[in-house]
């Protein structure tokens, strides 16, 4: 079975990770997939299951970004236009974690590292990934979502979900570098006060922008159901499916909106950082000697 999800998953990154923009033909072949399957509307969030990394690797395709890895490799290497950014898929890691995500440092910003497991949902994945192209207008408190959501919120820098089966936390000391870095784990019901065998996870160093957590957080903690084909894996058997009231062409439209705005923000986004740097040559520009 685990070979059988493996196999699909890396087809479908494969499928988005030309060192083409986002074509038609793949757009196509995402509709082909969902085009016949019946959704089914799946909660919560954090049980969904892995779903289509279409959803990640299309957006970022979209912005521009590009496959740089060996194409017969089993490990896939999307990169962006400025080349500061880089998604990592590797269903062979040794530490569960199938996606990493790094931002190389400027002379003003720093370096910082992210990463998720195997069974994270692509849609709140793409939360991170998305905003990442384009920050969102209002960038609020990292936990501000989850407690709006209706998660516990405990006073050390933690908070449940509803069914306290994910788990979110600030660790001021890191125990590998000394600094504060966020930790979210989704496991099985546990006994008593310990939590049972991990299902998925997530990890932000210290430096990841505050935004980006904010936006994962968001996607995760967002009420709405994910949409399920009747045979997708989920996280685990408590997640409740039920008869999506979508028809499955409107999910493919979805996406495809989706896309167009990412596209569309990410030339925008462009635009601006273009005319930001011509506009201190401009301001350098000679002046005409002063009357005298």
């Amino acid at each position: 079975m685990l070979h059988y999800v493996l196999d699909e998953l890396r087809k479908v990154i494969v499928s988005a990770a030309s060192s083409e923009p986002l074509s038609e033909r793949q757009l196509t072949g995402f509709a082909d997939k969902h085009a016949w399957r019946i959704p089914f509307d799946t909660s919560p969030r954090h049980l969904a299951g892995p779903g289509d990394a279409r959803h990640v690797t299309h957006g970022l395709a979209a912005a521009g970004w590009s496959a740089v890895s060996d194409p017969l490799s089993a490990e896939i290497v999307l990169r962006s236009p400025d080349l500061r950014h880089s998604l990592q898929f590797d269903p062979q890691s040794a530490t569960s974690a199938w996606w990493r995500l790094r931002a190389e440092p400027t002379d003003t910003e720093p370096g910082w590292y992210a990463e998720f497991g195997e069974l994270v949902p692509a849609e709140v994945l793409a939360g991170f990934t998305d905003a990442l192209i384009a920050p969102p207008p209002q960038q609020p408190d990292p936990w501000q979502p989850v407690t709006s959501a209706g998660w516990h919120r405990d006073s050390d820098g933690t908070a449940r979900s509803p069914d306290a089966m994910c788990h979110i936390e600030l660790r001021p000391l890191s125990e590998f570098s000394g600094r504060s870095s966020w930790h979210v784990e989704t496991c099985e019901p546990g006994d008593g006060q310990f939590p049972g065998p991990r299902i998925w996870h997530a990890y932000f160093d210290e430096a990841v922008p505050a935004h980006l957590v904010g936006s994962f957080l968001t996607a995760l903690a967002d009420r709405s159901p994910l949409q399920r084909g009747m045979y997708d894996r989920t996280g685990h058997y408590s997640a409740v499916q039920e008869p999506s009231p979508l028809r499955p062409q409107q999910v493919v439209d979805a996406h495809t909106a989706r896309i167009e705005s990412l596209r569309a923000r990410a030339r925008s986004a462009r635009r601006q950082q273009t005319k930001s740097a011509t506009t201190p040559a401009q301001a350098h520009t000679a002046q005409p000697a002063a009357r005298r």
